[in-house]
């Protein structure tokens, strides 16, 4: 009898782990509650890093607080991209459950009531061919990570991507 229990115990453990070592290697980025909900990685418009007159604002990461019941605070979590550009929330900023932020280029006022962070940078972050969309919480460990290319994910082409309803 004991032989047979020491034979389930060590099926299920084998079971257990085949069913961990054929889990998508994605699945730990998405237990976080922040996730990046999309990307208008092209600019409407010709691109211009103009402070002045330029585009730069048009470009954006929207993030939300996926979670039903944990406010998020954003300072400290960092956005990057393939090449290494990145941005550091310096500030807190809540997200109540459910809330999103756009994160955009450019120079203006941050504000919670418009939902709007910027990052003080006209230059663009996001390639508009193809890159790559990383998501730090603040003790650094990945909250979420997101690739494109202009071809495979934005089939209306209008520099929008969706990646979280």
């Amino acid at each position: 009898m004991r032989m047979r229990n020491a034979l389930a115990v060590t099926a299920a453990a084998a079971g257990t782990l085949a069913a961990i070592a054929t889990a998508p290697a994605q699945a730990t980025e998405y237990s976080s509650a922040l996730k990046i909900k999309g990307v208008q990685y092209d600019a409407p418009g010709r691109d211009s890093n103009s402070c002045a007159s330029g585009n730069t604002r048009d470009e954006y990461l929207t993030i939300k607080n996926y979670s039903s019941s944990t406010t998020v605070n954003l300072k400290g979590y960092v956005v990057k991209d393939a090449t290494g550009n990145k941005f550091t929330f310096p500030a807190n900023h809540y997200l109540e459950p459910g809330d999103y932020i756009k994160l955009r280029g450019g120079h203006g006022t941050d504000s919670d009531a418009g939902n709007v962070v910027y990052r003080q940078n006209c230059n663009f972050i996001w390639n508009n061919d193809k890159d790559s969309i990383y998501l730090y919480k603040s003790s650094g460990a990945r909250a979420d990570v997101h690739s494109y290319t202009k071809s495979a994910n934005d089939r209306d082409g209008n520099g929008y991507i969706t990646y979280h309803g």
